[in-house]
């Protein structure tokens, strides 16, 4: 494990120190107005000293900035996994609303089912009411039609006993 980091730190320490070199003969080639004038040796000690201040604040802060880098890492990878909480959380409210809708659905359905059923309880009690009044009706039409025919028979024999008692000449024999 101790081995891992020390292999790591000379891993980004060689990448820092190859990036290093590039920029200083990057900077040696371009020959900037700052260095005109200076000695060569001062240049090669000023040289050895910037590369080496460098290795030494690379090597001092490398360690932190990568466990520091780890740990921003990690904190990306839970909130993604936050992420991924919050939108399956999200999901279920909207599933709770919409049973939600499906329960007050099932809630107007019962009540019109009632109403239906009221309805029908209505519409069979009308139709033994209408029933009963046909009967009704029918028994006091054939009342009516016996009235009716008993007083044309009451009539007719009036009409037969005022003939029978009306006189009668004699027949002469």
């Amino acid at each position: 494990m101790e081995e891992e980091g020390h292999n790591e730190e000379w891993q980004a320490a060689n990448t820092n120190n190859s990036a290093l070199s590039e920029a200083q003969s990057e900077t040696a080639s371009r020959k900037d107005s700052i260095d005109e004038g200076l000695p060569e040796d001062f240049l090669s000690l000023d040289k050895k000293a910037v590369e080496q201040l460098s290795e030494g604040l690379i090597s001092h802060y490398l360690p932190s900035l990568q466990s520091s880098k780890l740990a921003l890492q990690e904190l990306t990878q839970n909130q993604v996994v936050l992420l991924d909480t919050l939108d399956q959380e999200i999901s279920k409210f909207k599933e709770c609303n919409s049973i939600l809708d499906i329960n007050a659905l099932f809630a107007e359905a019962k009540h019109y089912h009632n109403k239906l059923v009221n309805i029908r309880k209505e519409m069979i009690m009308l139709h033994e009411k209408t029933s009963k009044l046909k009967k009704r009706a029918l028994k006091l039409q054939q009342k009516k039609q016996e009235e009716n025919l008993r007083q044309e028979q009451q009539r007719e024999r009036e009409l037969e006993r005022e003939k029978q008692l009306t006189a009668k000449p004699a027949k002469r024999t």
